[in-house]
């Protein structure tokens, strides 16, 4: 290994004739074929028809990508007003993963009540499919050289014990950078596992697909903290304050990331509404006497 020199990984896979199929594109729709299986395996568990998820799918990871792409061009108007023709070219990276989630929970939920079936045992099937597909999506950034952190020093890469392709990708034009991809990553698949383990305890339907909510909305409000090209917008004083109180602890490790455009990372400010309302969906669940028990809800599925 010493001595040896790594290249720069091509972001185009392979191509054929005039097609080129990016890396990009081959991870997501691994990650999105990866949970459907997942989802469809839970769906038999719990007696219902596989087929329904199949179908639901049809409906929900277009909606998925289109809301991703839409809120990420929203967010960077001023850049695609003078480039209409790289609105489409969702290869070169640029989808939102909030606007994926909006648009997916919108279609799922049109789609759960025209068939009659309780959208939250279904949001329960499918949220440790969707932070496992979110823990290997971003690896699609990793290839494209995108959501990264700031400047960091080799030193300070090599003292994580990554692997050293990783780090060369992780070379810019010759500077370093936080791989907030990778922190990322592991926080979405720890968070798996917690869904997973949620399986096999007795809670209240919902409240899988609530949990996922805050631990994906925990990690990403502090680790987009880190990051060089989040989304923002020019907000109040006092917002700004907020956020920066809460994101405060993570100085005792790190330096934020610069940030352009904006004072509010629109992430941030949209993962601490996700933090609230996951733990208010909780409580609210377990205070309110109308709320059937698990057991109960599942005779009803």
């Amino acid at each position: 290994m010493k001595g040896m020199t790594f290249m720069v990984i091509d972001p185009v896979a392979f191509s054929i004739g005039p097609v080129q199929v990016h890396w990009y594109g081959i991870i997501m729709a691994t990650a999105a074929m990866l949970g459907l299986w997942l989802a469809t395996m839970e769906a038999k568990r719990q007696g219902l028809d596989p087929d329904i998820l199949l179908d639901m799918m049809i409906w929900v990871l277009p909606s998925a990508i289109v809301g991703a792409r839409l809120y990420y061009v929203l967010f960077e108007w001023e850049y695609y007003a003078m480039h209409p023709g790289d609105i489409i070219a969702v290869w070169k990276g640029g989808l939102a993963i909030h606007g994926g989630l909006i648009g997916a929970f919108t279609a799922g939920y049109i789609f759960v009540r025209k068939h009659g079936l309780s959208f939250l045992q279904m949001a329960d099937i499918v949220a440790p499919s969707i932070i496992l597909g979110q823990a290997i999506g971003r690896w699609g950034n990793f290839i494209n050289q995108e959501a990264h952190g700031g400047e960091v020093s080799r030193a300070f890469l090599e003292s994580l014990h990554l692997p050293r392709w990783l780090i060369e990708q992780m070379n810019i034009y010759g500077v370093y950078y936080h791989p907030t991809f990778l922190y990322e990553s592991v926080w979405n698949l720890a968070g798996f596992l917690l869904l997973i383990g949620l399986r096999k305890i007795r809670i209240r339907q919902g409240e899988i697909f609530f949990s996922y909510l805050i631990w994906y909305s925990l990690g990403r409000f502090f680790i987009e903290g880190l990051r060089t090209d989040s989304l923002a917008f020019s907000g109040p004083a006092f917002l700004e304050q907020l956020l920066a109180v809460l994101w405060s602890p993570m100085h005792l490790l790190f330096e934020p990331g610069m940030l352009t455009g904006g004072n509010i990372r629109i992430a941030q400010l949209v993962s601490l509404i996700g933090v609230l309302s996951g733990l208010g969906l909780i409580i609210w669940r377990r205070m309110s006497k109308a709320v059937p028990k698990q057991a109960d809800e599942s005779k009803k599925a």
